[in-house]
């Protein structure tokens, strides 16, 4: 007997739509997130929202505020709260790196995505410093002229 397929479903990814549209993304870290089990469950249902989300580190520690995880549809009365800090899990250098290009000025810890890596949710956080309109005019431009020549080019086969 050949075992079953893997739902694609199952394992899914939650991305930050805004992130590189709304920063220049520099470094990123892949952190562990101290989550409830009802919460790993929203998120294996792809019921979680990362774009208003973002990091901060406090006495040591670097917590994700402003992430929405929906409540569990078949949980109890001791359901998680939606928008909760939760904590990430890095190493201490890691840190340490983030903490300093903060206070440095001018930059914010943003994720870009929550996944499943075996069983375990992580989430792929970045350090990034905001754009300008001007910036976002440029990108918007580049991005028209790459799909024009993309169209080109398939024309030409």
């Amino acid at each position: 007997m050949c075992a079953q397929p893997k739902d694609p479903d199952r394992y899914t990814e939650i991305r930050n739509a805004k992130a590189r549209r709304d920063y220049f993304i520099e470094d990123k870290f892949e952190a562990g997130i101290a989550l409830k089990g009802t919460e790993v469950k929203s998120v294996r249902n792809g019921r979680a929202q990362i774009n208003d989300a973002f990091g901060r580190v406090e006495k040591g520690e670097v917590w994700l505020h402003n992430a929405h995880i929906d409540p569990y549809e078949y949980g109890t009365d001791n359901n998680h709260e939606a928008r909760r800090q939760r904590k990430l899990l890095l190493h201490q250098h890691e840190i340490r790196k983030i903490a300093q290009a903060m206070e440095a000025g001018g930059r914010a810890l943003v994720p870009l995505r929550l996944y499943f890596k075996a069983a375990l949710v992580k989430v792929e956080v970045a350090l990034a410093s905001g754009k300008k309109q001007f910036d976002k005019r440029e990108d918007l431009k580049k991005r028209a002229e790459m799909r024009d020549a993309q169209r080109a080019l398939r024309f030409r086969r």
